[in-house]
């Protein structure tokens, strides 16, 4: 008896994945084909346990996306939800349920559990300064700043957390900040905010975690979690400043929404009352805390490790607070996949997307995951190869499995028009406890999430049934003793029906092949359920379990992958040439003869009856004077006081709509006509010489 099975029943959940792209193959390797493998493993043993998912559609991520495709939140939600969830049936992900944040019913969860915590008087309500965005006249979202991680220098680091190295971040942190919409550093503005006090659960954290280590939790995990611990944790606000989310539920905080990381994770609890309220069963077993402790539910959350944090730290501190729900009984989260040498990258079009493999490969589902779980990133970055997918194909699946399926049913239709003599244990001993040992080890890998050493162990019981089948040799005992060769190949059928049970969790489109090929009229099969063929029993006719692919077939995913590569650098190359050509040379005493300052905006208004003029005052250092400045469709008036700017001082003033202009300030101009203003890069005194 394992340790998961002392459990009645178990809460099963993959990470929702934002709704604002498709799905790749790193997605899958992380956090979804290790779950619906647990998954399938605990309904053959007749557990009860629900699956769930859904699509994450609030954050930063969802209005990023729908600023750079040119449409609403919305439809960026409908969009993707939709694509996602149809490519996770079609893949064959057993999900319970598929559900999505934007629902009523999360709504209404996620603001109970943020009063919960409120009426507590579990968060710290403080100001702060947080970046803000002049040009776009909006406070930041965590995702909506990058810079260089602090920890490993990483420069694509967002400003919650570095996915490089996994470090939780505030954007604070990040050095040289930029805004992801105007690309330009942002300023720091004063805002209020609710804080869930992380520092004040540290000791219980600790304590918590350390009985997870206890429960054999992956040292990748435990890794994480304890260096986040010794550095110290610290309140995290729990709100943002944002037009896309779940409002906050307080009057005194109108316009500000809950932060997506708080309601993200509760997702899994709507989603689960959906659930029960579709199926008419009682939510509350899968999550609450029952008045009997042993009555519980097992907790565990399938994710990739940029993840870990959150769902080991922030979730659980959430659960804690509140206090009626139960606790993860373990995040078994994996690394990263790489592909073809390279990070997986959605900005550069390098990945393998979910949605084209099933138009491109239809019916290799399975292929897809055999490949993909024998690779999965358990406790290090690993990499997927289409060369790799075709050597495991077709060396492995088809050489091994396939071949030896293969050529027990041609044989039992060869000699014995596919009829069965009747039977249902080995009456060869020694397989029977081989086979035995590997539904022991299979059961084993699965239960302390060793997914590639489970696959392993299925491919050892087709390894095995191939060795017997050559050892024996009933193609030449036939004509001489026909009873002891159906003997042999009536063993081999068991050993076919075997691999076809444990084959379920991995390869669940071809172990229903396998019982077709078999007669066998059920499309699943529990491990404790006996396997019988009565007398007379006709097979099914014989077909290709899998098929060989083909080098013409690689070549054309690697010659996919090589121009989508060339159009992302085209891309940039037509992006770079849109650059203005340089003037004319001028001469060093020309330059020399502008003097330029840096100075410091002290008021701005527009001009009365213009579209596009700012009138500035200035403070130059030398004094302080008026610029009639063209930048008013890109800056609000307010938002630029204090801003440092480059001034050209010795400009010969000239009078712009009745003011006299005394200067210009320097600005940057991209290819959209769009501006920048050209500053120092820390604060200088006014006056400073720009050379």
């Amino acid at each position: 008896m394992s340790e998961l099975d002392s459990f009645k029943r178990y809460t099963i959940t993959s990470a929702l994945p934002y709704a604002n792209g498709p799905l790749h193959i790193g997605h899958l390797a992380g956090a979804y084909i290790p779950a619906d493998i647990f998954v399938r493993h605990l309904r053959l043993k007749k557990k009860d346990v629900v699956y769930i998912c859904g699509s994450d559609e609030h954050g930063a991520a969802i209005t990023i996306r729908a600023k750079k495709e040119g449409i609403t939140p919305q439809e960026i939600i409908d969009k993707y939800h939709t694509q996602i969830k149809t490519s996770f049936a079609e893949f064959g992900i057993s999900f319970d349920i598929y559900h999505r944040t934007s629902s009523p019913v999360h709504h209404d969860l996620s603001q109970e559990f943020f009063l919960n915590l409120y009426e507590k008087g579990e968060f710290i309500e403080k100001e702060s300064e947080q970046y803000y965005d002049a040009d776009f006249d909006q406070f930041l979202a965590d995702r909506y700043i990058t810079g260089t991680c602090p920890n490993c220098g990483n420069d694509g680091a967002y400003g919650d957390q570095c996915e490089k190295c996994g470090s939780s971040l505030n954007p604070t942190d990040l050095i040289n900040p930029k805004s992801t919409l105007s690309g330009n550093e942002p300023v720091l503005r004063t805002t209020k905010h609710w804080y869930l006090p992380l520092d004040k659960y540290q000791p219980w954290l600790e304590e918590w975690l350390l009985e997870g280590k206890k429960n054999k939790w992956k040292t990748n995990v435990y890794g994480q979690c304890s260096s986040w611990l010794k550095a110290g944790l610290q309140p995290r606000s729990m709100t943002r400043d944002l037009d896309w989310g779940i409002d906050v539920p307080l009057a005194e905080a109108k316009g500000k929404k809950l932060y997506v990381w708080l309601d993200a994770p509760i997702g899994y609890i709507s989603a689960t009352k959906q659930w029960a309220e579709n199926v008419g069963k009682d939510w509350q077993k899968y999550w609450k805390k029952q008045e009997n402790e042993e009555d519980n539910s097992c907790l565990i959350h399938f994710i990739g490790k940029d993840n870990i944090v959150f769902h080991c730290i922030t979730f659980p501190s959430i659960l804690h607070a509140h206090g009626d729900y139960i606790l993860p009984h373990n995040v078994p989260a994996n690394e990263f996949l790489n592909l073809e040498g390279d990070k997986l990258s959605t900005s550069r079009n390098h990945a393998v997307w979910l949605h084209e493999y099933l138009n491109e490969f239809p019916g290799k589902q399975d292929e897809l995951r055999y490949v993909l779980t024998s690779i999965l990133p358990e406790t290090s970055d690993s990499e997927f190869t289409w060369k790799d997918y075709q050597a495991r194909i077709n060396n492995e699946l088809v050489a091994i499995a396939g071949n030896f399926v293969n050529r027990v049913m041609i044989l039992m239709h060869k000699y014995y028009e596919g009829k069965v003599s009747g039977v249902s244990s080995f009456r060869d001993s020694e397989l029977h406890d081989l086979i035995g040992k590997q539904y022991d080890e299979v059961e084993e890998h699965i239960e302390t999430y060793k997914f590639r050493q489970a696959l392993a162990s299925l491919m050892e019981v087709a390894r095995l049934g191939n060795r017997y089948l050559t050892e024996k040799e009933p193609w030449k005992t036939f004509k001489t003793d026909p009873e002891a060769t159906r003997v042999v190949l009536e063993d081999c059928l068991l050993i076919i029906a075997h691999f076809g049970v444990l084959a379920q969790p991995f390869l669940p489109v071809a172990s229903g092949k396998i019982f077709t090929m078999l007669g066998l009229s059920q499309d699943v099969f529990s491990y404790d359920e006996e396997i019988r063929f009565e007398v007379g029993h006709q097979l099914g006719k014989p077909e290709l379990l899998f098929e060989k692919v083909e080098d013409d077939v690689i070549e054309a995913q690697l010659k996919k992958l090589a121009d989508k590569a060339q159009s992302v650098a085209e891309a940039a190359a037509v992006e770079e040439a849109t650059v203005a050509p340089a003037k004319e040379n001028v001469t060093y005493e020309q330059f020399s003869a502008m003097d330029i300052r840096v100075g410091t905006i002290l008021t701005a208004e527009k001009v009365a009856k213009t579209k596009k003029l700012l009138k500035l005052t200035i403070d130059t250092g030398i004094d302080t004077r008026t610029v009639v400045s063209g930048i008013a469709e890109y800056f609000q008036p307010d938002a630029i006081i204090g801003k440092q700017v480059s001034i050209l001082v010795n400009l010969e003033p000239r009078e712009i709509k009745g003011i006299m202009s005394q200067g210009m300030i320097l600005m940057s101009e991209n290819s959209d006509g769009k501006l920048n203003f050209v500053a120092p890069f820390e604060s200088t005194a006014n006056g400073s010489t720009i050379r």
